[in-house]
């Protein structure tokens, strides 16, 4: 039997209020589903969306021409990449897990935990500026980068995509934020059997996962809802503004809920001592092709992940982060624990693996640019 109940919910996904999007960019979604807010002095255009797939596939954009977006985001993995820490152009290490590229045009906030980064345009200047991790290595070295894209073939980019404007770092923040903010997944088997009413697209054993997800004996949706697969969402139907973070009980290292030193999430924002350890929920969308997963990338399988969510959290014996992160007293409410049995575990993996956009995944339009 199909829970069509939770389906309108996922569709409606809230009130409905004015279209304040004014761009004639079509976004190609799905019939009802809402357009991403995006920012009034970036407008989404083609052209822009074009220069930017340029740009995020081009080593010229680091300093020492060893990097570009794309060796941290890849495309066959949803935009995410498979070391448990990404590489600078330097070789430094990144804080965390680079998050996947997945329908980041509706994230009401970027990365894994901060609160006030809303927009894509604000955070790319962390990995193209920023200079501990390096990563991109642009500080310092803003004209010999620029110089290398004002060649005939980038002139005519540019031109299209911004006429009669420089070819400047605003431009190419504003160009690569078009291209990411294009990346939307909304085709997978779960769209197919939830939206276009196509009974064939999931397995009986998806089937019985995605009323497991959506129980409240399991409680994934409480975190991972909404049509996104993610609490953390805005568009042009929303009208709350929803920015959680959670805190899951992977660390409790000196037994009052403090995170390792690396990374204490939100807290290393706010100060607040109730926001250690608490991270944004990504969106489940191609979560099969994503690994590692959680901020440190510590977690390698989905049955692993499983795991750690029906014990309730992490329990550490020994080493540097020995605690239990079960009892963390930061930990959401939602992550208690439960007991799952092997047919339900395998079943719950089959319906996250139908969020798994294949035409996402290997769309050309998407992909690295022929010249």
């Amino acid at each position: 039997m199909k829970y069509f109940f939770f389906l309108i919910c996922l569709s409606l996904l809230a009130a409905c209020s004015e279209n304040t999007n004014k761009e004639n960019y079509d976004w190609q979604l799905r019939e009802g589903f809402p357009k991403p807010t995006i920012p009034q002095t970036n407008p989404m255009t083609v052209e822009k969306v074009e220069l930017g797939r340029h740009l995020f596939y081009d080593r010229n954009l680091s300093f020492n021409q060893k990097q570009a977006c794309a060796d941290c985001h890849f495309q066959e993995l949803a935009f995410s990449d498979p070391r448990v820490f990404s590489l600078g152009t330097t070789g430094e290490a990144t804080q965390r897990n680079s998050l996947a590229l997945v329908n980041v045009a509706y994230n009401k906030t970027l990365t894994w935990a901060h609160n006030g980064i809303k927009d894509i345009e604000t955070q790319l200047l962390i990995p193209m500026f920023g200079e501990s991790p390096i990563e991109l290595g642009i500080t310092g070295n803003e004209d010999t980068i620029i110089e290398r894209f004002k060649t005939e073939h980038y002139k005519e980019l540019f031109e299209d995509a911004f006429p009669g404007q420089e070819i400047n770092f605003n431009t190419i923040n504003k160009a690569l934020a078009s291209f990411v903010r294009s990346l939307i997944s909304l085709n997978s088997p779960f769209d197919r059997y939830a939206y276009d009413g196509d009974d064939n697209a999931l397995s009986e054993s998806a089937i019985r996962g995605m009323n497991l997800f959506f129980s409240e004996k399991f409680e994934c949706h409480h975190c991972h809802g909404g049509f996104n697969f993610t609490q953390s969402t805005f568009h042009e139907k929303q009208q709350i503004d929803r920015r959680p973070f959670h805190n899951t009980g992977m660390y409790n290292v000196n037994a009052q809920g403090a995170y390792p030193e690396r990374d204490n999430g939100l807290f290393e924002i706010t100060l607040d001592p109730a926001d250690h350890g608490r991270f944004r929920a990504p969106t489940l969308r191609n979560i099969e092709v994503t690994a590692p997963y959680m901020h440190d990338g510590s977690i390698k399988t989905l049955e692993e992940v499983i795991d750690f969510y029906a014990a309730g959290g992490q329990l550490i014996s020994d080493g540097p982060n020995q605690g239990d992160g079960r009892a963390n007293p930061h930990k959401s409410p939602f992550v208690k624990g439960f007991e799952i049995s092997e047919q339900e575990k395998a079943d719950l993996i089959e319906f996250l693996r139908s969020l798994t956009d294949k035409n996402f995944l290997e769309n050309p339009k998407h992909a690295a640019p022929s010249q």
